[in-house]
């Protein structure tokens, strides 16, 4: 399956605050720019800024970033499944995964993260994948929202309905683990009844297994 990649560029302007929005961006299209402290959630930012570089450059690899002027200062990401995670069984091409969304704390209040990921789904190619996201409450930033993991599973849920996504069902040990974790998926527009059974089976692992 050849992974196909159109760059997209919006101008964002809102509480007169001026924002670029775009990607996929290649890594040497990243560096090109800085990196902002206060993307933190993962890893030091450092260490996410490499990691990020190396995920633009994968054949299926996806950065979408927002910046002010040269500087980054949010991204989402778009990748094959980890090879650690039941999503990567039978490593289907059709699957990918929203790996991060993150936005600096500091421009929370402007809306960048739904645009992000709008923009990262206007490209007609999505629409060849099943893209899922694992949302998991440890990565929230439960202190700074003064949100508690249900309020903050609701902001998560809203926030990826912007862009089609849904949540679905599944007996991931890790999902089930705790009430707030939320599996949801984009089902694109060019999956067909088999892709989507695979996907099922999927995320039903070992179901009849006693």
């Amino acid at each position: 399956m050849r992974h196909i990649k159109t760059y997209y560029k919006e101008d964002y302007k809102v509480k007169d605050q001026s924002f670029v929005i775009e990607g996929p961006l290649t890594g040497e299209e990243l560096k090109q720019y800085t990196y902002d402290d206060g993307l933190d959630a993962f890893r030091l930012p450092k260490e996410q800024f490499e990691a990020i570089t190396e995920i633009a450059d994968l054949e299926e690899g996806r950065i979408i970033i927002v910046r002010t002027g040269s500087h980054i200062i949010g991204y989402v990401t778009f990748l094959h499944p980890d090879p650690m995670e039941r999503w990567s069984d039978g490593n289907l091409p059709y699957i990918m995964e929203l790996g991060a969304v993150e936005v600096s704390f500091d421009y929370r209040s402007f809306g960048l993260g739904k645009r992000l990921l709008q923009l990262g789904m206007l490209d007609e190619y999505m629409e060849n994948y099943i893209i899922i996201t694992t949302e998991y409450y440890w990565h929230w930033d439960l202190k700074n929202s003064g949100l508690d993991v249900y309020e903050y599973k609701k902001l998560m849920i809203r926030l990826m309905a912007s862009s089609g996504f849904e949540v679905f069902q599944t007996n991931d040990p890790e999902i089930t683990g705790h009430p707030a974790n939320t599996l949801m998926a984009r089902i694109g527009k060019n999956i067909t009844d088999d892709q989507m059974m695979e996907f099922d089976k999927i995320r039903f692992k070992n179901r009849f297994f006693f």
